[in-house]
């Protein structure tokens, strides 16, 4: 029998975070996370309690796929060169077969991660944004997106040993936005190996 992925949705867009901002991307949400089950009644317990995501079940534009068909959906949803696969959390779900499937249609394979579960080999752009109180295991990648502030993680208290091309800062939603957006300024202007990541697709309306 062949795997099958659950997918919440898999849509065409312009990524709106981290360095490949404003680049055309097909996203593939995966259903479930490891870190929050996705239900309100769950959050208080969670490890991470400030995702702003739905990835539980599927939806209308996701479904359950084997590999080749999990790449043709998302070649229909768009004719971008680059397919973002997140979640939840991905490499729950993502691994060597759906990776070749997707390479095959053409698409340089990005995945945006908590960082708890290792990379499989062959992706192309490892983008990982730890949470506090998780067990982080993947310390090497192309960006790592920190979400500020997080009181557990700061970027001064980081473990030694990482090993990012990109070191971005993104100020956390909600409604304390505009005092974290201007604490994470202030500490990029005082750390310039930090750059500020902001959620443009929030800003000009893009899914």
């Amino acid at each position: 029998m062949p795997r099958t992925y659950t997918v919440k949705e898999i849509f065409y867009t312009l990524q709106g975070e981290g360095a490949q901002s404003g680049t055309p991307a097909v996203f593939v949400r995966f259903a479930g996370c490891n870190l929050w089950s996705g239900r309100e009644e769950d959050r208080v317990e969670a490890v991470c309690q400030f995702c702003d995501t739905d990835f539980v079940g599927v939806g209308p534009d996701g479904g359950r796929f084997d590999a080749v068909g999990l790449a043709g959906a998302a070649r229909a949803a768009g004719p971008a060169e680059l397919v973002v696969c997140t979640g939840g959390e991905p490499l729950l779900q993502l691994d060597g077969e759906a990776i070749e499937a997707l390479h095959a249609e053409g698409f340089r394979v990005a995945v945006e991660t908590n960082g708890t579960v290792l990379a499989p080999e062959g992706i192309d752009w490892i983008c990982v944004s730890p949470k506090a109180g998780a067990e982080w295991v993947q310390r090497s990648g192309n960006e790592l997106k920190l979400v500020f502030p997080q009181a557990e993680l700061m970027p001064d208290c980081l473990p030694t040993g990482l090993a990012f091309e990109h070191y971005f800062l993104q100020p956390m939603d909600g409604p304390c936005l505009r005092v974290n957006m201007e604490a994470a300024i202030e500490y990029c202007l005082a750390n310039p190996k930090w750059r500020l990541s902001v959620q443009t697709h929030k800003i000009v309306g893009l899914r």
